[in-house]
């Protein structure tokens, strides 16, 4: 074995590889294999980790054994290995996806010596006629990759795979190796603990990439600030994950219409589709993957430019890994994420109805992902800690250190939390230290009679917020720990029990406040007018060329287009027929109907005023009320009374005039006169249709009340003679 460990590597890697150097622990990983010792790594994505056991397999004597739980990736990596080879057989996997003779072939390869490499399934391994097959064979050794798929804590438990080390022992013991590309010191504890490898040689790279960007945004028009950025970044590859499938297909959709080449990629659709779509994204024919967590592993882009989290992830693990596909090639790498607290929230609901254990283990993972996001901390440094790595200084590559937060001195605040920790025997979580400090009397607190301690309300100045974030800058520093065998209870380190005996200025910067809700609901196409001021100038110009195109149609001002639609024109800045119907308001009937004189105008007080466009902000929506609208439309062109297609659809008779309101506004010509015949008389109808043509300057409802009389009129009647009104002589 010790000549073995001895060999020249670089030359078998040279000759099997075609590489000439190892990366990072990749030589130290494989001596150690070599040695026949049990081996961890850790191993951040893009660090080489394959490699680590595929030079052993081809060295040592015997068939290396690779658990691995995605059958795509198994193919990839089967794949991989055959090309380094002149013989087929020299790798194999088995799992689900072979019929009979394929696993027949495999297993021939294997006991002809041929195969150095066989992928297993989790689940193929628990056969017994593969446990069987498996005890007949001479094993080099054992390798479990993505192995955080072990503990609860991982970010992708699998309940099979807590049952590999007894399998193992059923079939034939020979080192293991354990591979993961993101494991917290609790998630590798539980790995090595279930894997009865507590003594094996652990190798952990850097989790540092310097060279990606991490920046987290208030959900406020995400969808817009997405379009903006993937259009001021063209051809650029990117990965945009979102939690639910029907908000994947959704996204994908709507960055269609704006002019994004983007598919989605989910769990949900068909193998083939998944894979069509994933193969476009490696071949460039599109630059965006819209996807779920389903979408990545395995993914091997190395020009990924950006990486967006439309929806919070449930995990910093989840996070990290997803956010590690981009600049894998050491070029730029972006990784934004959009965040409201209303996300978290539903995560929560999600988890109800699940196991308790699991409801706690997901609520400690969620408070993770909180107090990353909600910390002005230099991003990497958080994200490193967690990950039980220290890193010094700042980065100057993420949003908190290039905009930092106002600080201020913790010293007297630190030394509190400390104090407390040790108070309660370091039994306990930040929650309840928070609840301690700002004197909360939490169901826990009653209990152990802790507002009965000396620092109950000791710190009741600040809120549970500041002290959560206190003690997050106290777990970076080391002065505290998070156990590891019950995760969360809170420890004092050595090096706090040193700042207690000599306590030093402490800067704390301020959390960041982010919105409860999010306003992506809020979209320009659908009405709103983004909360920016309207050019009042301009507005005035376009209101006196209405009221000049009205005498020339001979129709009121508001029949051409309305006040609000004209302050849209007047914050946005149209300049073709296509962005004029992104106006509220406006639709292609009235676009080209009238839209030709109002774009010149706006176009030429554009240059003139040499104005820069907020072109970000015209985003086309994939409507979700369209479905309404057409059923609608169809309903009037089969002549079904109004009241019968409002019941149809649950909607109010006011609902359902609001839509016609919406529908005759944006230029689509109806005719309810079968309606309106049955249920207002004729002299009505005309005295209502001449005081809008003849009398009304706005076409304001109120107005019309007024004078038309509320007791000769109802409301409904006013509003239905006029979608006529408008109808006829607008569209």
């Amino acid at each position: 074995m010790n000549a073995v460990a001895d060999m020249d590597l670089i030359s078998v890697l040279r000759k099997h590889f075609g590489f000439t150097s190892f990366k990072g622990n990749q030589e130290l990983v494989i001596r150690n294999i070599l040695s026949g010792r049990d081996t961890f790594v850790l191993m951040p994505t893009g660090g080489g980790k394959s490699l680590c056991y595929q030079l052993p397999s081809i060295v040592l004597e015997g068939t290396a054994i690779v658990i691995s739980p995605l059958i795509a990736l198994m193919k990839n990596q089967v794949d991989a290995m055959r090309s380094f080879s002149e013989d087929d057989g020299v790798a194999h996997y088995l799992n689900s996806s072979l019929v009979k003779s394929q696993v027949n072939q495999v297993k021939t390869d294997v006991i002809d010596g041929k195969t150095k490499l066989l992928y297993v399934a989790p689940e193929s391994l628990t056969k017994e006629e593969n446990i069987a097959f498996l005890q007949q064979i001479k094993i080099s050794f054992y390798a479990v990759d993505e192995a955080h798929c072990i503990s609860e804590w991982g970010h992708d438990f699998r309940p099979e795979y807590r049952r590999i080390r007894p399998i193992i022992n059923e079939i034939g013991k020979a080192p293991i190796i354990a591979l993961t590309a993101t494991a917290t010191p609790k998630v590798q504890h539980d790995i090595q603990k279930n894997l009865e490898m507590l003594d094996a040689n652990v190798f952990k790279s850097s989790f540092r990439r310097e060279n990606l960007y991490y920046e987290i945004r208030p959900k406020k028009n995400a969808v817009k600030e997405i379009i903006k950025y993937i259009k001021s970044n063209p051809g650029k590859s990117g990965i945009i994950y979102c939690l639910s499938r029907k908000k994947v297909e959704e996204l994908a959709e709507t960055l269609k219409v704006n002019g994004i080449k983007s598919l989605p990629y989910h769990a949900g659709m068909d193998a083939t589709t998944r894979a069509t779509n994933q193969d476009k994204f490696l071949m460039e024919e599109v630059d965006i993957i819209v996807a779920t967590i389903a979408f990545g592993m395995g993914i091997d882009k190395p020009d990924v430019r950006f990486v967006m989290h439309y929806d919070i992830p449930k995990s910093l693990e989840g996070y990290y890994q997803e956010t590690g596909r981009a600049g894998r090639d050491g070029g730029e790498g972006k990784c934004i994420a959009f965040y409201a607290y209303k996300d978290i929230q539903k995560l929560e609901k999600f988890m109800q109805g699940k196991p308790v254990a699991e409801q706690e283990i997901g609520k400690q993972l969620l408070l993770e992902t909180v107090s990353y996001v909600e910390s002005s901390v230099c991003r990497p440094r958080l994200l490193l800690n967690y990950f039980g790595e220290e890193m010094k200084g700042r980065c100057n590559n993420c949003d908190n250190c290039l905009n930092p937060k106002k600080q201020f001195e913790g010293k007297n605040d630190v030394v509190l939390v400390l104090q407390t920790v040790l108070e309660v025997k370091e039994k306990f979580k930040a929650d309840h230290i928070a609840n301690i400090l700002t004197g909360t009397l939490s169901q826990a607190i009653k209990s152990y009679r802790h507002d009965e301690l000396e620092f109950f309300g000791a710190g009741n100045e600040h809120d549970i917020k500041h002290w959560n974030a206190v003690i997050r800058q106290a777990l970076i520093a080391r002065f505290l720990s998070k156990e590891i065998e019950n995760y969360g209870l809170l420890k004092v380190e050595a090096k706090g029990k040193k700042y207690l005996e000599q306590p030093v200025s402490f800067m704390i910067s301020e959390d960041h406040e982010y919105p409860d809700t999010d306003d992506d609901d809020l979209l320009i196409s659908e009405g709103q007018g983004g909360g920016a001021a309207a050019d009042e100038e301009l507005f005035m110009i376009l209101k006196d060329l209405r009221r000049k195109v009205s005498k020339q149609k001979k129709v009121p001002p508001f029949v051409i287009f309305q006040d609000p639609s004209l302050e849209d024109m007047a914050i946005q800045y149209p300049t073709t027929l296509d962005e004029l119907q992104n106006i509220s308001g406006v639709g292609a009937g009235k676009a080209s109907r009238y839209g030709k004189e109002f774009i010149e105008v706006i176009k030429r007080y554009v240059d003139e005023k040499e104005i820069e466009r907020p072109q970000d902000m015209v985003v086309k929506s994939v409507v979700n009320k369209s479905g309404l609208k057409v059923y609608i439309i169809q309903s009037i062109d089969r002549k079904l009374p109004l009241t019968d297609i409002a019941d149809a659809k649950g909607l109010e008779m006011t609902q359902l005039l609001d839509e016609l309101e919406a529908v005759v506004n944006s230029g689509t010509r109806i005719n309810i006169d079968y309606y309106l015949d049955d249920v207002i008389d004729e002299e009505h109808q005309e005295e209502i249709f001449e005081y809008f043509r003849e009398e009304s300057e706005s076409g304001s409802l109120d107005e019309a009340l007024k004078e038309l009389g509320e007791d000769e009129y109802s409301e409904e009647e006013i509003r239905l003679v006029r979608l006529k009104f408008l109808s006829e002589l607008g569209n």
